[in-house]
């Protein structure tokens, strides 16, 4: 199975998660993050949820799940330790043409969670295409290694860098040369070099 690989902005958009547990939590906070218009449906929910809920930052229906909660909905995880209610979110979501996730249950997945290694507005996913979560972990692990916190605030630069550039009257091939030189393997490394001398300096 080939999946397409995407990066969605969800601001404001209504996404619903089905189930409030230490599973369906960590689910809320990565839509929360993304700012997405997060309803939670749930008769309980953890204490991180209900204070999520209470400072409105979710909407928390604490009752069971009905088809009626996918009006208006652009994507809905199913998150609940009970599979005939897991099944019913999938049914209703694939009925109405809804994105649908049921967590640890790849056939009933119209995208996976990946591996995500962030830093800043930097994010590398990694997916297995549900195949093996673990190994997406394990590679997330090893990437941790090899792109410091110093890219955070690098990318912040090459950002600024970029925005400048792009108001001169360079012609597009060389603001081109210069951008990629910009995010250079070397580039990166006098930029750390630079920072550490800073601190040193401090």
């Amino acid at each position: 199975m080939n999946l397409f690989p995407i990066f969605l902005k969800l601001t404001g958009r209504r996404s619903l998660v089905v189930g409030g547990g230490s599973v369906g939590e960590g689910k809320i906070r990565s839509l929360m993050e993304a700012g997405a218009e997060t309803v939670v449906v749930a008769p309980e929910v953890t204490g991180k949820v209900r204070e999520w809920a209470s400072t409105a930052k979710i909407t928390w229906l604490a009752r069971p799940f009905c088809a009626a909660d996918l009006e208006g909905v652009f994507m809905v995880v199913g998150a609940t330790s009970q599979p005939e209610i897991n099944e019913q979110v999938f049914r209703e979501a694939r009925r109405r043409q809804i994105l649908c996730n049921v967590v640890d249950d790849p056939e009933r997945c119209d995208f996976y969670y990946p591996a995500v290694l962030r830093r800043g507005q930097l994010q590398i996913a990694i997916s297995t295409g549900g195949a093996s979560p673990a190994l997406a972990q394990r590679l997330r692990q090893e990437l941790e290694n090899q792109f410091s916190p110093d890219y955070e605030t690098w990318l912040e630069e090459l950002g600024e860098t970029r925005r400048r550039l792009n108001s001169t009257h360079l012609d597009t091939t060389h603001r081109r040369r210069w951008l990629h030189r910009l995010a250079s393997r070397e580039a990166f490394e006098r930029f750390v070099q630079k920072r550490a001398a800073g601190r040193r300096l401090e």
